[in-house]
């Protein structure tokens, strides 16, 4: 593969840095060399593929290619990796190797700075983007997100049976969050099941706007992943008083149908103000789970605002039926079983089973 790209320029800084080098001749320590080779794209020159050639013994590879988009470590010394440059300037992209020790004496590094000669024309940065995680770290944004741990009341309200865990159930991948259930026994009772619960209560909320989110859900019967917001005011009003936004959920046993629905003090529960919609893709592809918040309304979409999958929109407003003028917080988890999850049992040879969302996204609402 070429070094010097067409419409992309490179610095050689090469860093092969073992940090607190520690070296005998009776370790039994392999060498290692840490190398990568690179690309653009044919036909575009902001799109580089990396490809790890480095040689001899180590255990893991960590990427960052200087954009925000970091692998963390990984066992996977093979993949090719495809990254997205739009904007014009230098990244410097830096791979390290984990030699057999496994700890940071025993690791090194190589690094290139590649310079974009020029903006993609056909990018377009997000306007009026008030607040975003795209998921591009190593690990997932503590300034962002918290884990809700067990098993809660009655299975969080609704029966579940999954326990969730503080992390575990978790990681970014690729550029994508990965929220895994997984099975701990055949037994199909509470704790049966680990899985995640992430929040950004106290940490991001937000009262009107556009918001997107974009995922590939899970599948399988008993399977219950949802994309939904509580408003902030729980601990002082409790539910349903503080009125929940469900963007998105899904049911594995009514495969390739998404729900979106409002619950409020006047309609709650299986009384729950909402509709459904076909979407014979969502397992296999991404889709944005879109919701266009007003003073007035809530209007839920797939994919773009035209494609409405429900409408919510009391004439006359009070605190039993519009409790959204209020901030709100994210809420996004995998369930196993309950109520309405597990209505038609729970299939216990499709796990693991992961909902993975490309970004969460809030913007200004367009006034035009």
């Amino acid at each position: 593969m070429k070094r010097y790209l067409k419409g992309v320029g490179v610095v050689l800084l090469v860093l092969i840095v073992p940090a607190f080098i520690s070296c005998s001749s009776d370790d039994g320590e392999a060498g290692f060399t840490p190398d990568f080779t690179f690309e653009e794209v044919d036909g575009d020159a902001n799109s580089i593929v990396f490809t790890n050639k480095s040689e001899g013994d180590y255990l893991y590879v960590e990427w960052d290619f200087g954009n925000g988009n970091t692998t963390g470590k990984s066992t996977e010394k093979s993949k090719v990796h495809t990254i997205y440059y739009p904007l014009k300037g230098s990244y410097e992209v830096v791979l390290k190797l984990w030699g057999p020790k496994n700890t940071l004496s025993d690791t090194k590094t190589i690094s290139y700075t590649i310079t974009i000669d020029a903006d993609d024309p056909d990018y377009v940065n997000p306007e009026g983007l008030i607040w975003s995680d795209e998921f591009n770290s190593a690990t997932i944004n503590s300034a962002n997100w918290k884990f809700e741990i067990g098993t809660g009341n009655n299975g969080w309200g609704n029966s579940e049976l999954q326990y969730y865990t503080n992390g575990d159930n978790a990681k970014i991948m690729d550029g994508k969050l990965i929220l895994t259930a997984e099975k701990v026994n055949d037994n199909t009772e509470q704790g049966s099941y680990t899985s995640t619960r992430m929040i950004s209560w106290g940490k991001q909320e937000f009262t009107y706007g556009r918001i997107e989110v974009r995922a590939k859900l899970p599948s399988g019967r008993g399977i219950w992943p949802a994309i939904w917001m509580l408003g902030a005011n729980l601990d002082q009003v409790g539910w349903p008083a503080c009125g929940e936004i469900d963007i998105m959920e899904y049911v594995g046993y009514q495969p390739d149908v998404i729900h979106a629905t409002v619950h409020t003090p006047s309609g709650y529960a299986g009384n729950g103000n909402g509709a459904s919609k076909s979407l014979t893709t969502c397992e296999e592809e991404f889709h944005i789970y879109g919701l266009l918040w007003t003073e007035e309304s809530m209007t839920f979409y797939i994919d773009t605002p035209e494609n409405v999958t429900h409408t919510y929109a009391p004439a006359n407003k009070n605190a039993d039926n519009w409790p959204f003028n209020k901030p709100h917080f994210f809420i996004l988890n995998v369930a196993v079983g309950g109520t309405w999850g597990g209505l038609q049992g729970v299939d216990n040879s499709i796990f693991p089973q992961s909902m993975e969302i490309d970004y969460v996204r809030v913007y200004e609402l367009d006034q035009n």
